[in-house]
């Protein structure tokens, strides 16, 4: 193995590691048998808008389809996460990893529009030769954190990498958070929920039958113990009879079915999958927690905080140094605060950009970065030193050498402190023990 293989290799395991705990993941299968194709979507995220929609074309020689997901992209906008189309042609997508490379589709067309695209190669295609041929005019590498496969009727399929596409036809497949060209058997079995699926079918006989498909899609669902959360969207599509059966919120006991054709028939629409599911308590709980990329409020309060803790080590500085000083506090407390301060400003950060904190075990463990998986401590070392600052400045400045505006700063200073260790409860950050 050469030594840059040897580098992708033990890049794309440790990212596999890290996967099982901190991104956002999904999982899908297809199971051919007798001449018939199913294909199930697990679509894993803590989105709080899943959505179902049916789009008819006017184009001549297209098709029209259905679509899951619950990204939103614009008001009126959510991109494709799964779909099938009137031919039988599916596709799902999955978050992956691929290192970068430059310039390698330099002359092919750029993709401006993801959601557009991903439509427009069901509308057009009716196989995987027809996608191949038509992603062969793109630059796919836009996608350089996914992975895609297109799986039409006959049960043949097609894997889009960013800078590799591969065809096969297995009359069983999984696939979950990888690029297969770049990761062995062994790494792909540190995901969970493809060592599930294909456990199962190395049990089980496979059968193209609704049945089947959600015994198998519920063992590759997910639930996450800390918030509940987990797999969002389960879809099963039946690409001959032209089904596609929706499951919601990790929850096999109810099936909703819509017949491709038959809702077509009643024009373009979309529904919300949480109004044409019965009440979800957990669902409810994920809607009701909020973070600051849920909530623009707590976005603007965390950077009001962080604004005011780097003003206010300013001032503690300067009012330190000055000749006469103004307050009786000793240099090392000084530095002590403003130190703390700034780890809580660079935790603030890190929350603001990265939201999986909110939902994964505690301590949080980043994919790439050990700085952000160390500063998942920030919480505790706030929490072990903030009663003994509050009484250790408290003391010093009963003394009127103090002046008022200072004692004023350290009062903001440690409310400051106080509300973030109500976010950080709130948001289960000391919760160790999930």
């Amino acid at each position: 193995m050469t030594s840059k293989k040897s580098f992708i290799f033990l890049l794309v395991s440790l990212v596999l590691t890290m996967y099982q705990n901190n991104m956002k993941a999904c999982s899908m299968y297809k199971i051919t048998v007798d001449g018939k194709t199913m294909v199930g979507c697990n679509h894993d995220a803590w989105l709080s808008t899943p959505k179902i929609w049916f789009e008819n074309t006017k184009q001549n020689n297209a098709y029209g389809t259905v679509f899951t997901g619950s990204r939103q992209v614009s008001p009126n906008r959510t991109t494709p996460q799964s779909g099938m189309n009137t031919a039988g042609l599916v596709f799902s997508r999955l978050s992956s990893f691929y290192p970068k490379q430059n310039k390698r589709f330099k002359d092919r067309r750029k993709i401006t529009n993801e959601a557009d695209y991903l439509s427009e190669i069901l509308h057009r295609c009716a196989t995987v030769k027809d996608v191949k041929k038509y992603i062969q005019q793109y630059d796919h590498s836009f996608f350089l954190n996914d992975v895609f496969i297109y799986i039409d009727r006959s049960g043949d399929y097609l894997i889009v990498e960013p800078y590799k596409l591969i065809e096969g036809n297995n009359p069983n497949y999984v696939l979950a958070n990888f690029c297969p060209s770049i990761t062995n058997n062994q790494q792909a079995r540190k995901l969970e929920r493809y060592r599930n699926g294909t456990d199962f079918l190395k049990r089980h006989k496979a059968h193209a039958s609704i049945d089947f498909s959600t015994a198998l899609s519920d063992t590759m669902s997910v639930c996450r113990s800390r918030n509940g959360d987990g797999t969002l969207i389960t879809s099963i599509f039946d690409t001959k009879e032209k089904v596609v059966s929706i499951y919601f919120y990790h929850n096999f006991d109810t099936l909703v079915q819509f017949n491709l054709i038959n809702e077509l028939s009643k024009g373009d629409h979309m529904l919300n999958i949480a109004e044409i599911f019965p009440r979800n308590p957990e669902f409810e709980r994920l809607i009701d927690f909020k973070t600051p990329s849920n909530t623009p409020e707590l976005r603007i309060l965390l950077v009001l905080s962080a604004g005011l803790l780097a003003f206010i080590s300013f001032a503690l500085f300067l009012s330190h140094i000055q000749k006469n000083k103004t307050t009786t506090l000793t240099l090392k407390s000084v530095i002590g605060i403003v130190l703390l301060n700034f780890i809580l400003i660079a935790y603030i950060v890190v929350l603001l950009t990265n939201n999986s904190i909110f939902y994964f075990d505690v301590p949080f463990q980043h994919y790439h970065s050990s700085l952000i998986s160390a500063s998942s401590y920030t919480p505790f070392l706030l929490l072990g030193v903030f009663m003994p600052i509050v009484i250790h400045t408290r003391n010093r400045l009963k003394s009127n050498k103090t002046k008022v505006w200072v004692k004023t700063i350290f009062v903001l200073n440690h409310s400051i402190y106080f509300m973030l260790l109500l976010g950080f409860g709130y948001w289960g950050l000391f919760n160790f023990w999930n």
